[in-house]
């Protein structure tokens, strides 16, 4: 009987391994299957494909809170800079330029030379046309632009004997010979149609454009750059697009020369650098101060009377950003304005220098918005320039 001994432990033995439960989960898995247990004793681990999941993600959760943190800090810098900029805008804000003259500036030379006392803006217009023209150094390119204006406004009045105008040049305080320059065509025309009052210092355009408009007589006003870079005639256009506005409110309204179609010929021929800078300032001006009007820089506006008086009473700016300041001060009165294209050719000889004249103006459109938003600069009504 002892062959039926091993059998017997043998069938023991294996009726015990058949009916033995599992040591754990694992023991039932199929061949080459993956198990979500870890291992021994670790029970309800991850398999190691979700752990290296997880790894991943751990990283990328903690990108996005940095990133959350960095917006966050980022937004604080902003807020606490443009606050720090408007208390430096308000601080640094000056009051409205004085609009008394020097004693020289009250007079201007008649034909013979003799002086005679300037008009006021506030008395009653006597001519339908007043053409201002701000002069600085323009000895060499203002005898160009004199020369078709004063041949375009006298055949009109030719052709049209009730149409009677004045073209009044200021000298802005130039070093070279602009005032004898002007003074010929004066002399030329007679002083109650040319005249030109020298101003003892440089005030900037936008000062010496207001020093020319409050001794007009016109009923409408224009201003025209010294440099004849849009061509005279094209007032009769900015005259149909200010009686298009009809019926003027309180008697006032504006129509602004424009390059706004010339744009892509002229980015053909600027530097990419410069182009940049365009749009950089027209986004500016867009953002911060004037909307709807796409060129705010032509020097070829004209103005009713009323217009020209309500905006320049208001007029801080008197440098390269006051039409920003001069076109902002009108849409806050409601003053209507109508956009006209001009033929306009850049003549050599700018005063802009590129970079810098586009910096300092994006700086003037950043504190003309803050300073008339905190208070420290506020719009007049009327104010009687004296």
């Amino acid at each position: 009987m002892e062959p039926s001994a091993p059998l017997h432990r043998l069938g023991a033995e294996g009726t015990k391994a058949a009916f033995s439960p599992p040591r754990h989960a694992g023991a039932l898995r199929p061949a080459g299957a993956t198990s979500l247990v870890a291992g021994p004793g670790r029970a309800g681990a991850l398999p190691p494909v979700c752990r290296s999941g997880i790894g991943r993600a751990a990283p990328a959760w903690r990108m996005a809170l940095l990133l959350l943190q960095l917006t966050v800090l980022g937004a604080a810098l902003a807020a606490a800079a443009l606050v720090l900029i408007s208390i430096i805008a308000f601080i640094t804000a000056t009051k409205m330029p004085a609009l008394h003259r020097h004693e020289e500036e009250k007079f201007f030379l008649n034909a013979k030379g003799q002086k005679e006392t300037l008009p006021s803006i506030w008395d009653s217009p006597t001519k339908q046309l007043s053409v201002v023209v701000p002069s600085y150094n323009e000895e060499k390119r203002l005898p160009v632009m004199m020369d078709e204006a004063l041949s375009y406004l006298e055949k009109r009045q030719k052709r049209d004997p009730a149409f009677n105008y004045e073209v009044i040049v200021v000298d802005d305080g130039s070093k070279d010979q602009t005032s004898k320059v002007a003074f010929k065509y004066c002399q030329k025309y007679g002083s109650d149609k040319v005249r030109v009052i020298t101003l003892v210092k440089n005030r900037g355009k936008g000062g010496a454009i207001r020093m020319g408009i409050s001794s007009s007589r016109g009923e409408k006003i224009l201003m025209a750059d010294a440099d004849g870079a849009t061509k005279f005639p094209d007032v009769e256009k900015l005259e149909k697009g200010l009686n298009d506005l009809q019926p003027w409110p309180n008697q006032m309204a504006i129509a602004c020369g424009s390059r706004a179609h010339l744009e892509k010929e002229s980015i053909a021929q600027r530097s990419y650098f410069r182009t940049l800078l365009m749009y950089g300032f027209h986004f500016l001006v867009w953002f911060l101060c004037v909307k709807g009007i796409r060129d705010t820089q032509c020097g070829f506006k004209l103005f009713t009377r009323e217009a020209a008086l309500r905006t320049f009473s208001s007029l801080h700016v008197e440098r390269w950003a006051f039409d920003v300041e001069l076109l902002y001060i009108a849409q806050f009165f409601k003053i209507p304005i109508a956009e006209i294209a001009v033929n306009w050719t850049e003549i050599e000889g700018s005063k802009l220098v590129p970079f810098w004249s586009w910096l300092q103006m994006g700086k003037d459109l950043l504190f003309i918005r803050l300073r008339y938003l905190t208070g420290a600069w506020r719009f007049e009504q009327t104010r009687k320039m004296n």
